[in-house]
């Protein structure tokens, strides 16, 4: 059981948003789903309480009503080692959602994501401070990050 999980709180559609989220990443699935009874807080039926993992990483999703809202003070990170992965997750994130700069964007839950090539911290942590000053101006004008416009800034 890892020590650390994120909490997810959900209007009504809990149920729905993880099942999205399983089907984007390898080695995810529903590990349990609590629902509501006659009596409880929700229409019998609906999921209340949801533990799930994506990319073998534990989260936990609540329907609790209307209450809260996701903000993009946090956001879900997502190493991605290829320009056809971040493709792919941007295309399907985006979808009913909204792009951001440099690399974020909103789901159609509201749920703000980074999809982010590994490569980006290795060259932004470079000691030459040109190159990481290039790769820093190319990321400022993206939405989507494409790994062979960085890797060409950073070249010089």
């Amino acid at each position: 059981m890892q020590k650390i999980t994120t909490y997810l709180w959900f209007n009504d559609n809990a149920e729905e948003a993880v099942n999205f989220y399983v089907s984007l990443f390898n080695d995810s699935k529903i590990i349990s789903v609590v629902r509501h009874r006659e009596v409880g807080p929700g229409p019998a039926g609906q999921a209340f309480f949801i533990t799930f993992e994506l990319a073998g990483q534990q989260f936990y999703a609540l329907n609790g009503g209307p209450m809260f809202k996701f903000t993009e003070a946090i956001s879900l990170y997502v190493n991605c080692q290829t320009q056809e992965e971040i493709d792919t997750l941007w295309k399907k994130l985006t979808a009913e959602g909204e792009e951001s700069r440099c690399g974020w964007l909103k789901d159609k839950y509201g749920l703000s994501w980074q999809i982010i090539p590994t490569s980006l911290g290795e060259m932004m942590q470079d000691a030459d401070p040109a190159r990481a000053g290039r790769v820093m101006q190319a990321l400022l004008q993206m939405n989507k990050l494409d790994i062979a416009k960085l890797q060409e800034a950073y070249n010089g």
